[in-house]
């Protein structure tokens, strides 16, 4: 068993070790995350040979398992108890899982198109289970290592650094390195890559499990079921609110990342500038987030998240006039998006350990790991849809995998890319105006958490 962390850890400084070491599990994740995100969709239709629409259900179905696992791994790691902590052994624990099934989800066995769609359903839900159980506890632990909002932000302002970062370099090499391992062929390519970034993956999950420290424990009189952990969550209005922005925020960058592959091969007719387009992208969403905790000095959490969505939707729908001789222009355009959205993952992740401080507050019980486990789920749920959405599009518009498209599959490809993730940043922002926790109020809350600590720890 850790011993219990006193009062003044609350309010811990962190030393750049520990807050690297927790930024570098983040991109040990992303050569999954970001894998998923810009390949799988062209994976499924034009390396294993799954019909659009068939592969869009798969995506949307599989998430819906999420709804289970996510909250039950969340009540799991919330009432872990070991001399490490309730959350960092889990890193452990499920790197060579995590690493095996991206392997297995990734390969291509001969299968008719029946056998295709079970490999397919059973090896993507074993690989998202496999993520939820590293991934919750995860992003727990920045929950629990300091109470000071400000080292929050800096922390996940560090790790989506090294998510971009990672990111950055899986859309960049990913495709080279498919052609290089798999000496021209996609289909031993595919799994060898895969194997590689398993082998990175696990080596920087054990590196973050042993640089970082839980801090912040729950009251140590605390009882409690998974029930009551979702019944106080469903009453935490700043929890409900970031649910569904997540979720929203997620569908832009889910659909514009996806659909990159179709809208430069298909649409501009240059699928060699599209490892470029998406490195750019990455770089600049990581310049976003290491602006994060200064954007945090000026700007209320909350009101800056809803005004970058706006440029969001503005410079989106900016983009679907754009024609497609210009390149340099489609190039500056998706590099201001992405510094807009770039820090919406600190910012967000930042304040859903706020709205844990508000559940203890209010309810006098602490689930870090259920609050980060719905949080995981409603980012999961967003990128699916906007993944199965890409595809049924697809699907409707008539897209052929390989083929010439047609002026209409054509016309919905660019949509896709440009002006619908438009609409879903506008709706992100107008939720982003409902969020209620200001600063000052927030700074409220955590002093009286500290003095319900000190009172405990000297009744």
């Amino acid at each position: 068993m850790s011993p219990a962390p006193s009062p003044a850890d609350r309010q811990a400084r962190l030393r750049w070790g520990e807050r690297l070491g927790y930024g570098a599990g983040d991109l040990g994740f992303n050569l999954y995350w970001t894998t998923i995100a810009s390949f799988l969709a062209a994976f499924y239709t034009d390396v294993f040979g799954l019909g659009a629409a068939a592969a869009g259900t798969l995506l949307f179905v599989t998430r819906l398992f999420d709804a289970v696992t996510d909250p039950l791994m969340g009540a799991v790691a919330d009432r872990t108890r070991t001399r490490w902590g309730q959350f960092r052994p889990w890193l452990l624990v499920g790197a060579l899982p995590l690493a095996v099934m991206g392997v297995v989800t990734f390969s291509t066995p001969d299968l008719d198109e029946d056998g295709k769609l079970v490999w397919a359903y059973a090896s993507f839900t074993g690989l998202m289970l496999a993520y939820t159980v590293l991934s919750t506890p995860y992003s727990a632990l920045s929950g629990v290592m300091s109470a000071r909002s400000e080292e929050r932000t800096t922390l996940n302002s560090l790790r989506f650094l090294f998510a971009f970062g990672g990111g950055a370099l899986v859309n960049k090499f990913t495709l080279p390195l498919v052609d290089l391992l798999g000496n021209g062929d996609p289909q031993r390519g595919w799994p060898l890559t895969m194997a590689l970034y398993g082998v990175i993956a696990c080596g920087l999950f054990a590196l973050t499990f042993a640089s970082t420290r839980q801090r912040i424990a729950p009251p140590p009189a605390q009882t409690s079921s998974p029930a009551t952990d979702l019944r106080d969550l469903l009453r935490n209005r700043p929890w409900l609110i970031l649910f569904g922005l997540a979720m929203l925020i997620m569908l832009t960058i889910t659909l514009r990342a996806g659909s990159a592959y179709y809208y430069f091969t298909y649409w501009l007719k240059r699928p060699d500038l599209l490892p470029d387009y998406l490195l750019v992208q990455m770089l600049a969403y990581a310049a976003g987030a290491a602006l994060a905790p200064l954007l945090i000095r000026l700007f209320d959490k909350a009101r800056l998240l809803a005004v970058l969505m706006l440029i969001v939707a503005t410079l989106s729908t900016a983009f679907w006039f754009v024609g497609p001789e210009h390149i340099a222009l489609i190039f500056a355009l998706n590099i201001l998006i992405s510094l807009a959205l770039g820090p919406k993952s600190p910012l967000t992740w930042s304040m859903y350990a706020d709205s844990a401080d508000f559940g203890e507050w209010r309810h006098g019980r602490r689930a870090t790991a259920m609050t980060f486990a719905a949080a995981t789920f409603s980012q999961k749920l967003g990128g699916s849809l906007g993944s199965a959405a890409l595809l049924w599009v697809l699907a409707a518009i008539g897209y052929a995998a390989n083929q010439a498209q047609s002026g209409a599959s054509e016309a919905g490809i660019q949509l896709l890319q440009t002006l619908v993730p438009g609409v879903f940043a506008l709706l992100a922002a107008a939720l982003a105006f409902a969020y209620p926790l200001s600063g000052a109020r927030l700074k409220q809350i955590q002093q009286e958490l500290q003095d319900r600590d000190a009172a405990a720890a000297n009744p």
